[in-house]
């Protein structure tokens, strides 16, 4: 949402990993030039904030070095409660009516001081027979920028654009899909600590979200279960050879906490209905590190009955021999979607 610039690197710092993707235009098409990740200890990014920058800059750096990525100016992506999103309904005005009433709508919408945060904003629809004008605003604290472009500025990068979480899952989604303008689907970005839920009509985001749960609290009981160590309980998540507790008792620990997430899922899809009753939800996709959880995406398409799908970052990306060879990204190309968005921002004609 802020800033914009060419020939940027989308780079996504979660809470379990950093993940960098650089793409370039060939023959008429995207294609992915270079892509990684680096793992992150589980103290290192807490509660979407950056607790030990030198170690996160370092992480940046090798992650870049490991990638053969030389690009230094990055787009990144923030989520949390120090960022607010609201959807404004005002009277028409020109463009400079508008600017000058931004703060005040801040103000009034925003449950931070005005000072302390950067703003930002787009006109979504706009009634041409003067009727009133749809408005995002945005507002980031301003010590959420400074904690993760200082880990940035350590590594020698400099971030050109700081979008939204939810608004680069939408971007990656938009580019890959090319849904109808009639389309109203929701998006989850189900990450280590925080799941980002943004429910889009065509290209106009409707209803954004983020939630405090996600993949950890799948290793936290299966931790609590078994004894196994913080890294062990991590690899038996998504992967069937590392169970020492039999693929029931594994399922049954894994579907305790989906129940809980999917909750959380249905409380908001709640909310949106209640507020929104004429956006029905066609499909939900996911995408995030830990969207590939055993019995996740079938919890949803029961729970739902809609079309539940893993998001594809790559569908309409070319990918090298290189990246199609990638473990990182044929194991779980979910978890590269924010990246992905991030990285598109380099184009700014699609």
């Amino acid at each position: 949402m802020f800033g914009g610039s060419k020939s940027i690197v989308g780079l996504d710092i979660g809470s379990s990993s950093i993940k960098a993707v650089e793409l370039k235009r060939s023959r008429g098409r995207l294609a992915l030039v270079h892509a990684g990740v680096e793992p992150l200890t589980s103290d290192l990014v807490v509660d979407s904030m950056i607790m030990d920058s030198t170690a996160v800059s370092g992480a940046i750096s090798k992650l870049f070095s490991d990638s053969r990525i030389k690009g230094k100016s990055v787009a990144i992506a923030v989520s949390g409660h120090s960022v607010i999103v609201k959807r404004l309904s005002l009277p028409a005005m020109n463009d400079q009516q508008l600017a000058e009433r931004i703060p005040q709508e801040a103000a009034q919408n925003v449950p931070f001081d005005i000072s302390d945060v950067n703003l930002d904003y787009q006109v979504l629809a706009q009634d041409t027979q003067g009727g009133p004008m749809e408005v995002l605003l945005v507002a980031v604290k301003k010590d959420k920028i400074v904690n993760y472009t200082g880990a940035l500025s350590m590594a020698g990068k400099t971030a050109a654009v700081v979008d939204v979480d939810g608004f680069a899952l939408q971007n990656c989604y938009q580019y890959n899909y090319q849904p109808p303008a009639t389309s109203t689907v929701a998006l989850l970005n189900v990450g280590a600590s925080l799941m980002n839920i943004n429910i889009v009509r065509g290209r106009i985001p409707l209803f954004t979200r983020d939630v405090g749960v996600g993949g950890y609290q799948y290793t936290d009981a299966l931790q609590k279960a078994t004894g196994l160590s913080f890294d062990a309980a991590e690899a038996m998540k998504l992967n069937d050879a590392a169970n020492p507790t039999g693929a029931d008792s594994k399922r049954t620990i894994l579907q305790q906490v989906t129940e809980l997430i999917v909750l959380e899922i249905h409380k908001t899809f709640d909310f949106f209905r209640s507020t929104s009753p004429a956006e029905p939800l066609q499909a939900i996709y996911l995408a995030g590190g830990s969207s590939r959880v055993p019995g996740l995406l079938e919890a949803l398409s029961q729970e739902f009955s809609v079309q539940v799908d893993l998001l594809n970052p790559f569908l309409r990306i070319e990918l090298t021999d290189a990246a199609a060879t990638n473990p990182q990204i044929q194991d779980n190309p979910g978890q590269m979607a924010v990246a992905v968005g991030l990285a598109l921002r380099s184009f700014e004609d699609l």
